[in-house]
């Protein structure tokens, strides 16, 4: 495992890939003209000329040209699975940090405890990790979350890692496909959330092999990049 991770990084600082294909774009750059070309994800066409929507590397494909984001920010749905983070408790609900833009509220009535009036932090305090859902997410971009359900808990061991929130499906596979190639291969216990994170325990190899590939998977620019990595898992 270890001796695949080194093989995918020297590959990667090589000159693998051409300077076009590495090219740093910004949103509103213009990208040249789109003449007999065709614009994928995070490019627009005006008046003859592609421009990108997004921070990120020009990829070309079949004659497509896309921008595949550095980053990407979680956008919450009803029923996603998350890690969320609690960075406040009050007297009857937890905020929880949850990889978007908006904060989850996790009220004290969708929590899988009985909890007093104002003993919230006896039971999540600040730092804490948990595994929950998004119940609901409303007009005001409220994000309701529960941890009432199958596999909704505190997380009190193993280890959490990120990533950006778009390359989460490609991690997973077809029918988890990937995940499953890792798990066996690692002989680790992996879950992958809805909003980008990655929680995994094991004996001490296992914990480190899989902290190098999602590493290494995170680095990856493009789509034939990572299917490469997982394929040699």
């Amino acid at each position: 495992m270890g001796s695949l991770v080194h093989a995918i990084g020297e590959k990667r600082m090589s000159n693998g890939q051409s300077g076009a294909e590495q090219r740093l774009v910004t949103p509103g750059e213009a990208l040249g003209s789109s003449s007999g070309l065709r614009n994928g994800s995070g490019v627009i066409e005006k008046e003859g000329q592609f421009y990108s929507t997004k921070f990120g590397y020009l990829h070309s494909l079949n004659q497509t040209i896309s921008v595949t984001p550095t980053h990407s920010s979680y956008t919450p749905q009803s029923g996603d699975f998350i890690i969320g983070y609690v960075v406040e408790a009050r007297s009857n609900l937890w905020f929880l940090q949850i990889n978007g833009p908006f904060q989850g509220l996790l009220p004290m009535s969708l929590a899988p405890w009985k909890v007093e009036f104002g003993e919230s932090r006896k039971h999540l305090d600040i730092g804490d990790a948990v595994f929950a859902r998004v119940q609901e997410v409303d007009e005001s971009h409220n994000v309701v979350l529960t941890m009432k359900g199958v596999g909704l808990r505190k997380i009190g061991e193993g280890a959490i890692e990120s990533m950006p929130a778009h390359l989460i499906e490609t991690f997973l596979g077809k029918q988890n496909a990937n995940i499953i190639k890792l798990r066996d291969a690692t002989n680790a216990r992996i879950i992958a959330t809805d909003n980008g994170r990655i929680w995994f325990d094991g004996d001490v190899d296992a914990m480190r092999n899989v902290r190098e590939f999602i590493s290494t998977f995170k680095q990856c620019i493009h789509k034939e990049e990572l299917q490469s990595l997982i394929d040699k898992i």
